[in-house]
């Protein structure tokens, strides 16, 4: 991957599904994270009360500014997600038991992904972006959510709604309210426009 004119572009996360939507958008970047406890900050934000775009984007923000302060002259993209169902939040479940019992909560009903994306440089926040796309699951039982798990493996513990609308999440979605790239990880048009407006994606290449 290249560096830009300005200043090379880093992204601050190891998710494939963003890694491959910014390669297939022709984006030239590296890849670099820096150790975030996730599950300790969703904590805190619980405590203090604050909302699920509120939380999604802090969560976003603490990945790239660790990743800022150590490439002050790179933009760094953060992003992350939080799934709000029920006035309850989802993150990456932590096991294929915390997986089904997420489905469970979920089946037949309807929950926000709240997508969020940042841009850092020097160690201060440039840009940021959030969405939340509405995602319908349909009635699930038991023995669905079970062979539904066990076909889709270790990318059952990659998102927080347990799909991928991409592959194998199709068989448990009924509807989808929102952008697609939003519900796979990253608000990707709002970003793309970002980037234009700065050079650091070429006019022919976007």
């Amino acid at each position: 991957m290249l560096s830009t004119p300005e200043g090379k572009i880093i992204l601050a996360s190891r998710s494939p599904a963003r890694q491959s939507m910014m390669q297939s958008a022709g984006i030239r970047f590296t890849t670099t994270t820096a150790p975030v406890d996730e599950e300790a900050l969703r904590e805190a934000g619980l405590a203090e009360g604050i909302n699920g775009v509120d939380m999604a984007t802090a969560l976003a923000e603490a990945k790239a500014l660790r990743v800022s302060m150590m490439e002050p002259g790179a933009f760094v993209i953060g992003s992350d997600q939080l799934l709000e169902c029920d006035s309850v939040w989802y993150g990456k479940p932590a096991s294929t038991i915390d997986a089904t019992q997420t489905l469970l909560a979920l089946s037949g009903k309807t929950h926000q992904l709240i997508t969020a994306a940042v841009v850092f440089q020097g160690g201060r926040r440039i840009w940021h972006h959030c969405e939340s796309p509405r995602v319908s699951i349909r009635n699930l039982d038991g023995d669905t959510i079970e062979q539904y798990l066990k076909a889709l493996g270790d990318d059952a513990l990659a998102t927080p709604g347990i799909y991928k609308i991409e592959d194998r999440g199709a068989q448990i979605l009924s509807r989808v309210d929102g952008c697609p790239y939003a519900v796979m990880g990253m608000p990707l048009l709002h970003l793309m426009a970002f980037l234009r407006e700065r050079g650091l994606v070429p006019e022919g290449e976007a």
